[in-house]
C-alpha cells in the first residue's frame, strides 16, 4: 500500500471528502508522505525569511501582552496598544494596516528558485491504540519561481506557480467582495464526483488560504487579502495563540469545514503577520470506530490537532540546493 493511500484510509469513516479535502492547502500536509512540496514568503529582497525572525518593525508595535509570548515563545511580542483575539475583522484589519506600511521588494526573476523549510507534526494516536503515525518527508524544498512545466503537466488542477500567484495577487481589487470573486475564479471549485463543488463560503476560505500561504507575495497584496478574508461567512479567530507544528505561537484564523467534524486553521505569525502554517483541528467531539486500516480509533475532542504543518523559513535563491 502506498503512503497516500494509507493516509486516506486513516480517516475513512469521516464524511466523503469534499473539494477542500483535496485542495492544495490540505494536500501540502499529505504530499510530504510522498516527498512533494510547493513553493512559498519574506523581507526586503526576498532573500531570507525565518518565521519569527523576519523584521517586524511596525507590526510588533501593534501587539499587546494579551497575545505576547512567554519564555520560549518565538512569535510573541509585547506592545502598548491592545489587540484582542475575539474578532477576525479586528485582527486581520490590524494586520493589513501593518503590512501596508512595509516596502514591497522587487518581484523575483523567472530564473530564481523558491526555497522553503517545513515542519510537519504527526497526529497523536487515540483510543489507546499506541499506533503513532510515522510521517516521512523532506523539510527542504526548491521550486522554480516560474514553474511553468509543472503548472501545465501537474496532476493538481489547482496548482499555480509562485510567479502566477504573485502577479494575480498584485492585480486583486481593494473591494473585498470583488477580491473574493477573483480569488474563487483563480482557484475554482470542483465539478466532478471525485472533486465535487463546494458551497461558496467554503470555496472562498480554501482559496483565500492558498493566497495567504503564497510565497512570495507583496505586503500590500497580502493586506488586501486579509481585509477580504475577514468578510468570509463563518470565519473566526481562536481567542488565544495556538502552537504550530514547530512549537511556535500563532494566530489561528479558522472556519469549520462543511459536513465535517473538523475546522481548517490558517496560522499567522503574531509579530509580522506573515503566513506561519496550516492546521486541521477537531471542531467538535466525535468518535472513530473503524478498524485500524481506517486510522487510529478513539474519541476525538474539540481542539484535538489532526494535522499540522509549519513553514519555518522561506527565501528566494539563485539555484536549486542553495540555502539563505
Amino acid at each position: 500500500m502506498d503512503d497516500m493511500t494509507q493516509l486516506r484510509e486513516m480517516r475513512a469513516d469521516a464524511p466523503v471528502p469534499d473539494r477542500a479535502a483535496l485542495a492544495p492547502g490540505r494536500q501540502r500536509l499529505t504530499d510530504a508522505l510522498a516527498g512533494g512540496r510547493r513553493g512559498l514568503r519574506l523581507r526586503a529582497d526576498w532573500r531570507v525569511a525565518s518565521i519569527g525572525a523576519a523584521a517586524a518593525i511596525t507590526a510588533a508595535a501593534l501587539l499587546t501582552t494579551q497575545i505576547g509570548g512567554g519564555p520560549g515563545s518565538s512569535h510573541g511580542a509585547t506592545a502598548a496598544s491592545p489587540l484582542s483575539l475575539h474578532s477576525p475583522a479586528e485582527v486581520l484589519n490590524r494586520a493589513a494596516d501593518a503590512l501596508e506600511k512595509q516596502e514591497a521588494p522587487a518581484e523575483p526573476r523567472p530564473d530564481q528558485w523558491i526555497y522553503t523549510r517545513t515542519k510537519i507534526a504527526a497526529p497523536e494516536p487515540k483510543g489507546g491504540s499506541g499506533a503513532k503515525v510515522k510521517v516521512t518527508y523532506d523539510p527542504d524544498s526548491w521550486v522554480p519561481y516560474d514553474n511553468s512545466a509543472a503548472a501545465k503537466n501537474g496532476k493538481d488542477d489547482d496548482y499555480r506557480t509562485s510567479q502566477q500567484v504573485y502577479r494575480a495577487a498584485e492585480k486583486l481589487p481593494d473591494d473585498p467582495a470583488q477580491l473574493l470573486k477573483k480569488v474563487r475564479s483563480f482557484y475554482p471549485t470542483g465539478h466532478t464526483a471525485e472533486s465535487p463543488p463546494e458551497a461558496e463560503a467554503q470555496h472562498t476560505f480554501r482559496a483565500m488560504g492558498l493566497m495567504v500561504e503564497a510565497y512570495p507575495i507583496a505586503p500590500d497584496a497580502l493586506a488586501r487579502i486579509y481585509r477580504a478574508l475577514a468578510t468570509v461567512p463563518g470565519v473566526r479567530v481562536t481567542d488565544h495563540l495556538v502552537k504550530d507544528a514547530a512549537g511556535r505561537e500563532a494566530i489561528a484564523i479558522t472556519r469549520k469545514e462543511d459536513g465535517s467534524h473538523e475546522q481548517r486553521e490558517i496560522l499567522i505569525n503574531p509579530r509580522d503577520y506573515s503566513y506561519a502554517g496550516l492546521r486541521f483541528v477537531a471542531a467538535e467531539d466525535y468518535e472513530v470506530k473503524s478498524p485500524f486500516t481506517a486510522g487510529p480509533p478513539g474519541t476525538y475532542k474539540a481542539g484535538d490537532v489532526l494535522n499540522s504543518e509549519a513553514r519555518v523559513m522561506a527565501a528566494v535563491v539563485d539555484a536549486k540546493g542553495q540555502k539563505p
